[in-house]
């Protein structure tokens, strides 16, 4: 194989990703918005970078991770309710991780940002990136919410 078939090859390969996010299904468009200058004054910057960017904290930096009253999970953006805690799990990974979601809380999309397909998941409310589900999670779902802690804010239940 010569060297211009390879790199025709490898071209190829990177472009796969593209078409595919260019196939998948939108999500309906989210009803709290307000503009990138808004979302930085309402913002911490982690919660920016992660919300607004669809960045990933450092794992276990998150005061959130040893959260064990009873309560809400709330986006941080916009203050939707996205987990109940009896929904949370400790998955070892080092973010708060959950098995299941309030019913509507979030959009999902396609993330191909390692090269490889991964599940991204949205607020439903205002578009902010919490994280990434994966099928390696405990019954009854088999699914593992998870969560930048930055992107969540704790409420919790009344004593």
């Amino acid at each position: 194989m010569t060297r211009r078939h390879l790199l025709a090859r490898f071209c190829t390969l990177g472009a796969a990703p593209a078409l595919a996010r260019a196939q998948q299904p939108k999500t309906a468009a989210p009803s709290f918005t307000l503009s990138d200058a808004e979302w930085q004054r309402r913002l911490s910057p982690a919660a920016y970078q992660v919300l607004r960017r669809e960045g990933t904290e450092r794992p276990h930096s998150s005061p959130l991770n040893h959260e064990k009253r009873k309560g809400v999970y709330h986006c941080a953006g916009c203050d939707a309710a996205l987990f109940d805690a009896d929904m949370k799990f400790d998955s070892g990974t080092g973010w708060p991780s959950f098995f299941t979601t309030l019913p509507g809380a979030f959009g999902e999309s396609t993330d191909y940002k390692l090269f490889m397909p991964r599940t991204e998941y949205h607020c439903a409310r205002c578009g902010g990136h919490h994280g990434h589900v994966f099928n390696d999670g405990p019954r009854p779902t088999g699914k593992r919410y998870c969560n930048n802690g930055v992107a969540l804010r704790f409420v919790a239940a009344a004593a």
